[in-house]
């Protein structure tokens, strides 16, 4: 790119935005955009306060329409303080701006977290909108004198630019805007998602909170009417955001008075190359005058639940069940769905088997012991599918790897491509599941730690024995998938035969909304295992 935009002083590469809690919440996605999308000028965090936050239970995100969404994160952050220690190992680029997103339960609050962080931004925009997590954001937002002593005590404070980000869930949004520009803001940030609202599917509210904030198509022309608003009151820069989609609706935002351009909701299932190429097709627009970034936006993403009833739980181990449902799913290998119990949450699984439908459990918390104790006859909902299907050459050898519950990705691998050898670790051969119906699809090699099946020890040190035994092996094709540090081990034995490029592993790194906007299940390079795998490509 050749143009170069002014923002507060300093000089960037792109006029545009990603809102706070949207994609860019680890600072290796933030990495990974400045490495790769330079329309980016303006990075904007995660909203960070001063104590770690878990946020809401899944779900946190659903979709009441087509680009039109619904969330509750909850303000799931690490805390000032470890925030503090990752942003100083960031490198910002001279012409990016970071902006680093802070929220706080009083005035007092929000000063120790500024001035924590702001030897480490380029500016500090302050969250006085959340509209869902009670006694921050929203609630100090619409109080106009309140808003102007939090933006006076934080600039008195730090010596960055303040950015105080507004809230549309007031009669006046300008009469907010007066107090903060008469705070000493430096510029403002309008608006963060509309609500709270409430949104049910099968009669249960989809949100573990209950209520959410509002995002996406269906707030544009409410976001547009607040920049309008804020420009006639005031005269600092506005970073416009609220249903941003295309370049059409970047030209409407300008018009209003926006000077840099938030887009979130639009980029709900883009994988990380789709995200880059998205910026480039609005920078070719609006140089074109042209709107085809508005063809690129994912309109038809599942987010809706299926209703599934339980055949069968059959119990492996006290910890261990294989649960059979009365439906089908249409699920490739690598793919994978959420399993939501109304009241209790959700997580993603990948299925065991498609005909019928067959989830693998294993209990390791709140969700997954209410699914071992659920009864033929109980329901469960299901959304997806989710990921990128793994699809190798018809000639390729496929070798695997599995542990725990990733039996049930390698397992329909091996089962829809064959020419497989499935390396199967365990505790003990209590733990071992579904064992005749792999040795009916695959090659099959076992280890347990304990002894008591196959190779004594772990799966990784057979691995490496049987490697070293086997002939053209270059030309294989590895998949692992099962707890990090197996995975890892299996990784490293694997690059000692073969390219790393030959090497796909999947790592539950958190997995939470499942269509990439969360940024949760971010992997250590940046990429979002959810959209760009959960099988990638080791770096």
């Amino acid at each position: 790119m050749s143009q170069s935009y002014e923002f507060l002083g300093k000089i960037i590469s792109g006029p545009y935005t990603i809102p706070s809690g949207v994609v860019g919440t680890a600072t290796p996605i933030i990495r990974y955009l400045f490495d790769h999308v330079p329309q980016i000028g303006v990075m904007t965090t995660k909203s960070i306060g001063l104590v770690s936050r878990l946020g809401n239970r899944e779900p946190i995100l659903t979709q009441y329409g087509p680009g039109c969404f619904m969330n509750a994160v909850g303000l799931t952050n690490p805390g000032v303080e470890e925030a503090a220690r990752q942003f100083s190992y960031l490198e910002v680029p001279e012409d990016r701006f970071l902006l680093c997103s802070i929220f706080g339960g009083s005035l007092e609050e929000l000063v120790a977290v500024a001035q924590k962080l702001a030897p480490h931004a380029d500016g500090l925009e302050i969250n006085l909108s959340c509209p869902h997590a009670q006694g921050y954001g929203m609630d100090m937002g619409q109080d106009a004198a309140f808003v102007k002593d939090i933006t006076r005590a934080i600039k008195e404070s730090v010596d960055v630019p303040v950015i105080p980000k507004l809230t549309p869930n007031v009669p006046s949004i300008a009469e907010i805007a007066i107090a903060a520009a008469e705070g000493g803001a430096d510029a403002i940030c309008a608006i963060n998602t509309v609500g709270p609202a409430y949104y049910t599917e099968y009669g249960n509210p989809v949100l573990t909170n209950t209520l959410g904030g509002m995002s996406g198509k269906g707030i544009l022309p409410i976001a547009l009417k607040c920049v309008r608003e804020i420009r006639e009151a005031v005269n600092i820069p506005i970073i416009g955001c609220g249903g941003i989609s295309s370049a059409n609706d970047i030209r409407a935002f300008a018009s209003e008075g926006a000077d840099i351009f938030g887009v979130g909701s639009a980029l709900t299932g883009m994988d990380s190359t789709s995200i880059t190429g998205y910026f480039k097709a609005i920078e070719a627009d609006l140089a074109e005058n042209r709107n085809k970034s508005a063809e690129l936006i994912k309109y038809d993403i599942p987010m809706g639940f299926e209703a599934y009833t339980l055949v069968k739980n059959m119990r492996v181990t006290e910890d261990i069940s294989v649960l059979t449902f009365d439906g089908k799913l249409k699920v490739k290998a690598g793919q994978f769905v959420f399993v939501w119990i109304p009241g209790v949450g959700e997580k993603p699984f990948s299925a065991l088997t498609d005909d019928p439908f067959s989830l693998a459990v294993i209990n390791v918390g709140t969700f997954t012991d209410a699914l071992l104790k659920l009864l033929p006859g109980d329901g469960v909902f299901v959304r997806g599918v989710y990921g990128k299907p793994i699809e190798p050459a018809k000639d390729d050898k496929v070798i695997a790897v599995a542990g725990g519950t990733g039996l049930a990705a390698i397992y329909q691998l091996a089962r829809d491509f064959g020419n497989a050898t499935v390396f199967l670790g365990a505790r003990s051969k209590e733990r071992l599941y579904f064992l005749d119906e792999c040795r009916a699809i695959a090659e099959v090699v076992i280890a347990t730690d304990d002894g008591s099946a196959g190779y004594h020890g772990l799966v990784t040190e057979l691995l490496r024995q049987e490697l070293e035994a086997r002939e053209d092996i270059e030309s294989a094709l590895f998949f692992n998938c099962g707890p990090a540090a197996m995975v890892h081990a299996a990784e490293e034995v694997e690059s000692e035969f073969v390219s790393r490029d030959r090497i796909f592993s999947a790592i539950d790194y958190m997995t939470k909304c499942g269509v990439g906007i969360c940024g949760a299940c971010y992997s250590p390079d940046g990429r979002r295992i959810c959209v760009d795998g959960p099988f990638i490509a080791t770096q």
